[in-house]
């Protein structure tokens, strides 16, 4: 049985020692909001396996030499671009299932304003041979 990577299951003195840090340092980094870790029922904090991934990420970046409130800019960018990644996925799979089959009926505008249907490829009949130009207002 696998371990919900999201499940918050580790107390602080775990955490800390698997992220190779000070229990402090992480009071101090939920306090900035830099990784905030769920809430037991009695207050008491809970890290998951990612608080943890993102604990380590955070040492790295600091011993880069980022300041505390550079990486949470860092982190709260890479956040939002996961989930704009998610959104496009989403779209991507409800733009996949509203996708026409090739023999699919066509709609579009006739000569004389109504909607005709057509086969793929094809473009209405006009009824007259009379040329029609359309130019936006304001450009006469």
């Amino acid at each position: 049985m696998a371990i919900d990577f999201d499940q918050p299951i580790f107390v602080i003195s775990v955490a800390a020692g698997l992220a190779d840090m000070h229990p402090q340092t992480l009071r101090q980094y939920d306090r900035l909001g830099i990784v905030s870790p769920s809430r037991a029922p009695g207050k008491s904090r809970r890290y998951s396996q990612r608080d943890v991934i993102m604990l380590r990420e955070v040492q790295r970046l600091s011993h880069e030499g980022v300041s505390l409130e550079g990486i949470k800019r860092i982190l709260q960018l890479e956040n939002q671009v996961a989930a704009l990644q998610r959104r496009v996925g989403e779209l991507t799979e409800e733009l996949d299932k509203r996708r026409l089959p090739l023999d699919s009926r066509i709609f579009a505008a006739g000569t004389a304003g109504d909607v005709v249907s057509l086969a793929r490829g094809k473009r209405p009949r006009p009824r007259s041979q009379a040329l029609v130009v359309w130019r936006p207002r304001g450009n006469e």
